[in-house]
């Protein structure tokens, strides 16, 4: 894929906002950046995430309480550590906070459990084109200096929903949506929704690995330049 910026974005949802918040920018020290209107009474809270963001979305309307989806962890790196700091956030999600250089993350890293490790390899390897991280064994991808860790596990859902509370999806930022989401869907991707304009912000698309979880292509215009 052609990269528009060279890290992947998180998104999450919440009930539990001013909590949420708390946690993020004081327990974590995540800046905050900005909120961004989605319609619909829903609001998404951007925070810089060492160059990624990281979206906390929430909504005036209680979100259902679905099974998780695979996105297990969110790994930060942070100067100063010996070792992984695991913390988990108010509504349960797991966030580690690692020595730069621990599993290959220098700056974030997201794991995924997955019912199939080989399908998950052919998907980031081949649909997405993703190199893995040489010293991870084959079970690790960069996309840019992001790296997303897939473990086995038999409890993955086998079609991830992107409702619910929790790590729902992952952002790639892009030149051209259209065609990176053509190529992705040409090379064995699943479509979770076709490319579409957000008014003047963002092109965006969904792909979906092989267990349902969510993946956002975006071409936004603050990167890009241009929605053409």
């Amino acid at each position: 894929m052609n990269l528009a910026k060279p890290r992947i974005d998180v998104g999450l949802f919440t009930n539990n906002l001013e909590a949420m918040l708390a946690f993020y920018q004081k327990e974590v020290g995540l800046p905050f950046d900005h909120v961004l209107p989605l319609g619909g009474g829903r609001q998404q809270h951007r925070h810089d995430l060492l160059g990624s963001v990281l979206k906390i979305n929430a909504s005036r309307e209680p979100i259902a309480d679905r099974a998780p989806s695979g996105y297990r962890e969110l790994l930060i790196a942070r100067e100063g550590l010996l070792g992984p700091k695991r913390l988990a956030d108010p509504d349960g999600n797991l966030v580690t906070l690692v020595p730069p250089g621990a599993f290959g993350i220098t700056r974030i890293g997201v794991k995924l459990g997955v019912r199939d490790t080989a399908a998950h390899r052919r998907f980031y390897a081949v649909a997405l084109g993703l190199p893995d991280v040489p010293e991870a064994g084959g079970d690790s991808f960069l996309c840019g200096d992001s790296v997303i860790l897939i473990e086995n596990d038999p409890k993955a859902p086998s079609d991830a929903s992107m409702e619910g509370t929790g790590f729902r999806y992952l952002t790639i930022q892009v030149f051209k949506t259209d065609e990176e989401h053509a190529g992705i869907l040409a090379r064995g991707g699943r479509e979770g929704l076709a490319p579409q304009t957000l008014g003047s912000v963002a092109r965006i698309s969904f792909v979906r690995d092989p267990d349902g979880n969510w993946i956002e292509i975006s071409q936004r215009a603050s990167l890009t330049g241009s929605l053409d």
